[in-house]
């Protein structure tokens, strides 16, 4: 039976600005959900105030409002909109589900006669409300943990006495873990109840006996109208217990768990979905097991909609989950559907893996000062990686590679922990480089018992890790010359990096390469094809391994390789790795209108990428996709393999672009913008003295590379001054400083983080407005500008911490023309070719340069959306060299004012300090649209903008 008849117009809700807990996974299901509707000729209408996702183009449904997610933006769509037949709200996370559950208690569906599809609100509430939950567990024969809940602070206290410490305190209603802890003290229980009450928008929290040690699973499934229920997939969380499953290191499918006990969960699982409602669509369900050999299964929750860990299970097998839940929510059955990556079975079977996932999370402690860093049941992750292999310790190390936190992988790099008391720590406190320190308390000679008893982590995982470590001993005992082949070869297939093995045999990585060349230990490209190649995959969608030679019937001696390469030309568009605070999704948007636009212009286009959670790494999105480490080794290889035209890095954000000087290097021609301008850029010192040359007002400036030297200038310079380091993104480690010793904490603090940084510091412009240029030029000089906007805060606060308005609101038409001559001769200056961001300081009718970025920055997307213009596509074809700037009609239109506000986490750590400065702290941002300055929202904003100024 296909799709319902009644449904000719759908609503989706959106999951608005990023914040830690609910990211950019959801603006990936979003996104396949429209696109999968569009398919069936429903017409689309959307609600997301989010300006960097993908989801919110225009080209991506029929009618895009970026509006507040308020019910009152709901009842102005509905009005605008009769024709809506029903409302989708799976794919936005738990804001579209509040959202749909609020708009059901006013009537608003009601009102409006709009179906809810794809979940229904009692099973909304029936696994959201902790109670009510417990009761159909019990009903229905789920064993949970022994639990009750508490509605205020007084019979929390009762409950706390009847099951004694520890005990799990979660709230009702939240997302990410937010309210929940693990109480081990009864003098925290107080402050952590009370925490948990507030949390919760109905003011109730279930409070658990804590299983701690208890292995941690989940299950992704589907159903359709018939009953039909498949397992997409089983995830295995490495930690236990007790840290939440957005900060746990997961593993794809299940490593530890017998097969009598996971015939069990799925039927577990399968009975949980049917019980909790009549629904189509995806679902979400997480056990623990106890770690011995009873292996008793308990229910945690389940999660009527797509998940988290959907994005991560549908790049795990290749099944698009959000695809397909969409379609059974409009009346298909799974046997009607087709399976996207093999286009010959259909999607009523369950994926089959030949290889392991490894997830790990992205953290970004340092952007929060003075914050716990232990990790527990709320989720503190801004962002995930995740490595495919032949092996978990591929899968590990491939992981590991991904993360872009100055590790080559696990060990053999030098940067391991030596102290023991440090070690026992960080495994006892569950830290987030837990991952590393397991490997170096190996090396210290700890018993893997001992690692047990603390972590509770699987004896599996640690033996896996104790190999490495063996074989990492055994490699250290060759030299370059010495090492034979089965022992490198070993090295690669555990996924050990060049850099690795280099640091091992005590040589250079080229000198790596250059032998992993002579003895054929080359890297071959398999296929994620969903079902262990029992049908052959149409979809090209590739990870990298390492296989020994084999012989054919006719004797050729080969390595069996499944990327084919064409004799089309190709491009390569370098993807920006893991989301963190100051490189996020926004350039994921960038990174896909650059492969579409490669597309337009007659290109293969391929995508590299390791970031579970985002459209850029959809199967679908590029004509191939190499789901690899942005990490060099990997891409020189599939550089080698594929021989492309040249490599597009200015869209992938800081990560792309700090691999042009490799690229470059090794002759591979990167497309728009040279690598001698991107350093010019960079450099501080270069930047400064190119405008110089040129007659552009900057502040005061010197280059320091010791505190000395910093010191030094300090009396030239005068304080108040910002020390600012080369090479970084988001303002890391930038700071202003009101005093000598100030500067020199700051200055040491630096250097031992950033060894041979070139630090700047330049006089701060105090009481200065800030402002900033998007613009493009191609190779002849033409330059457009795409948008000016000017910061509400005072300059010194990072621009993506500002609210900033487009178009500019005060600046005169003097200010005005400084700032378009500076960026004209900037951009031409810098030989740009494709995009460029400008950041400007105005202090009395002066506009001085902040800085210049070559690239994509993180507002183009914003300008995107607030003009209506598909400014990065014609960015991308002006890269290519396929038009000029000139061949352009630009139209924007925009009335009234566009507003970029930034959206921070800060809940998620309470005892931080909430100041604000030029290290940029915010996860999300937001879209809103004013008519006039008049606006109260633009007058609340503008009152209140120096209030959180830091130095």
């Amino acid at each position: 039976m296909p799709k319902r008849k009644d449904l000719n117009s759908i609503l989706i809700i959106g999951s608005g600005p990023i914040v830690i807990g609910q990211a950019c996974e959801f603006d990936y299901s979003g996104s396949q959900s429209l696109r999968s509707l569009r398919e069936d000729g429903i017409e689309t209408i959307l609600i997301n105030s989010n300006p960097a996702t993908i989801m919110t183009d225009p080209s991506m449904a029929d009618h895009v409002y970026l509006l507040p997610l308020t019910t009152k933006s709901i009842i102005q769509i509905l009005k605008e909109h009769p024709q809506i037949d029903a409302v989708l709200p799976t794919m936005g996370g738990q804001t579209a589900l509040n959202l749909c559950i609020e708009a059901d208690d006013k009537g608003i569906w009601k009102d409006f006669d709009v179906k809810l599809i794809g979940v229904d609100i009692d099973a909304i509430n029936v696994t959201e409300d902790r109670e009510q939950f417990r009761e159909l567990m019990i009903k229905i024969g789920v064993p949970m943990a022994p639990q009750a809940t508490a509605t205020s602070f007084l019979k929390g206290k009762e409950i706390a006495q009847e099951f004694g410490f520890p005990l799990v305190i979660r709230s009702s209603y939240t997302l990410g873990g937010a309210g929940a802890s693990i109480v081990y003290d009864p003098e925290d229980f107080d402050e952590l109840l009370s925490r948990g009450l507030e949390a919760s928008p109905i003011h109730e929290v279930m409070i658990d006996k804590a299983m701690m040690g208890w292995k941690e699973y989940e299950l992704e499934l589907l159903r359709d109208k018939n009953d039909n229920v498949v397992i997409i997939c089983s995830i295995e969380n490495m930690d236990p217990m007790g840290i939440h499953t957005g900060d746990s290191i997961t593993v794809a499918p299940a490593m530890t768990l017998s097969d009598k006990t996971y015939q069990k969960m799925r039927d577990m699982a399968i009975h949980m979905m049917r019980s909790i409602g009549d629904f189509e669509g995806g679902c979400n369900v997480q056990f623990a097991v106890s770690p011995d050999e009873k292996e008793d299964i308990i229910a945690i929750e389940i999660n009527p909609r797509v998940s988290r860990s959907s994005a991560l299970a549908s790049k795990a097998t290749g099944y698009p989950i959000a695809k397909v839940a969409t379609k059974l929510a409009i009346g298909y059955s799974l046997d009607e559907l087709e399976n996207g990556i093999t286009k010959s079975t259909s999607a009523l079977f369950e994926p089959t893996l030949d290889y392991v996932i490894v997830k790990i999370p992205r953290w970004n402690f340092d952007k929060f000062e003075g914050s716990d860093r232990t990790l527990g049941l709320q989720m503190k992750a801004v962002g995930e990686v995740m490595g495919i292999g032949r092996s978990f310790q591929e899968a590990l190390h491939k992981a590991t590679q991904s993360l872009e936190i100055k590790r080559n992988g696990l060990g053999a790099d030098g940067k391991g922990y030596t102290d023991y008391n440090q070690i026992i720590d960080k495994l006892t406190n569950a830290s987030w480089d837990r991952v590393f320190a397991i490997y170096d308390a190996i090396a210290m000679g700890i018993p893997l018992s001992k690692i047990y008893d603390i972590t509770k982590i699987d004896m599996w995982y640690l033996k896996q890790y104790e190999e490495l470590f063996h074989l990492e001993k055994e490699i250290s005992t060759y030299s370059i010359d010495t090492i034979e082949r089965d022992l490198l070869l070993e090295a690669k297939q555990k996924g050990y990096g060049d850099r690795q093995i280099a640091h091992m045999l005590k040589c250079l990585e080229s000198e790596v390469y250059t032998k992993r060349e002579e003895l054929k230990v080359q890297r071959v490209f398999k296929l994620v094809d969903t079902c262990a190649a029992e049908f052959k995959a149409k979809t090209p969608y590739y990870y990298s391994t390492f296989e020994n030679e084999i012989e054919t019937a006719e004797g050729e001696i080969t390595i069996a390789n499944e990327s084919i390469v064409s004799d089309k030309k190709k491009i390569i568009v370098l993807g920006s790795g893991p989301n963190r605070i100051g490189q996020g999704i926004e350039f994921d948007y960038c990174c896909v209108h650059g492969v579409l636009a490669a597309a337009e212009c007659g290109y293969e286009t391929i995508m590299i990428n390791c970031n579970p959670e985002t459209v850029s790494t959809d199967f679908d999105t590029a004509d191939k996709l190499y789901f690899e480490p942005v990490f060099w080794e990997h891409i020189y290889d599939i550089i080698r393999h594929e021989k492309p035209e040249g490599v597009i890095v200015q869209l992938g954000g800081q990560t792309a672009l700090k691999l042009a000087e490799k690229l470059t290097s090794y002759g591979i021609k990167i497309i728009g913008t040279s690598f001698e301008a991107l350093d010019i850029a960079e450099d501080r010192g270069r930047f400064s003295s190119m405008l110089k040359d040129n007659n552009i007002p900057y502040p005061e400036f010197g280059i320091a590379e010791t505190a000395d030297e910093a010191l030094e200038l300090a009396d030239q310079l005068d304080f108040p001054i910002l020390v600012r380091p080369s090479y970084v993104l988001g303002g890391q480690g930038m700071k202003i400083v009101i005093n000598k010793e100030e500067l020199i904490k700051h200055v040491v603090d630096l250097l031992g983080r950033m060894p041979n940084n070139k630090l700047l510091l330049d006089h701060y412009l105090d009481g200065a407005i800030e402002a900033e240029a998007d613009a493009i030029c191609d190779a002849d000089g033409n330059v457009y500008i795409i948008g000016i906007m000017e910061h509400i805060e005072p300059c010194g606060i990072h621009s993506g911490d500002s609210n900033a308005t487009l178009p500019a609101f005060n600046l005169g038409e003097f200010v005005m023309q400084q700032i378009k001559d500076h960026t004209h001769t900037i951009a031409r200056e810098l030989k740009t070719v494709g995009l460029i961001n400008i950041q400007f300081a105005i202090k009395d009718d002066v506009v001085y340069i902040i800085e210049a970025n070559p690239r994509a920055s993180r507002t183009v997307p914003f300008i995107a959306k607030a003009y209506k213009e598909p400014y990065v596509n014609y960015a991308a074809k002006v890269m290519l060299g396929h038009n000029k700037v000139t061949d352009f009609d630009f139209n924007p239109q925009l009335e009234g004012f566009a507003i970029k506000q930034p959206v921070f986490s800060f809940n998620k750590f309470p005892n931080v300090n909430k100041k604000l400065g030029p290290e940029m702290k915010s996860t999300g941002e937001s879209i809103l649209f004013i008519d006039s300055l008049k606006d109260d929202d633009f007058y609340n904003l503008y009152s209140r903008r120096k209030m959180y100024l830091s130095k």
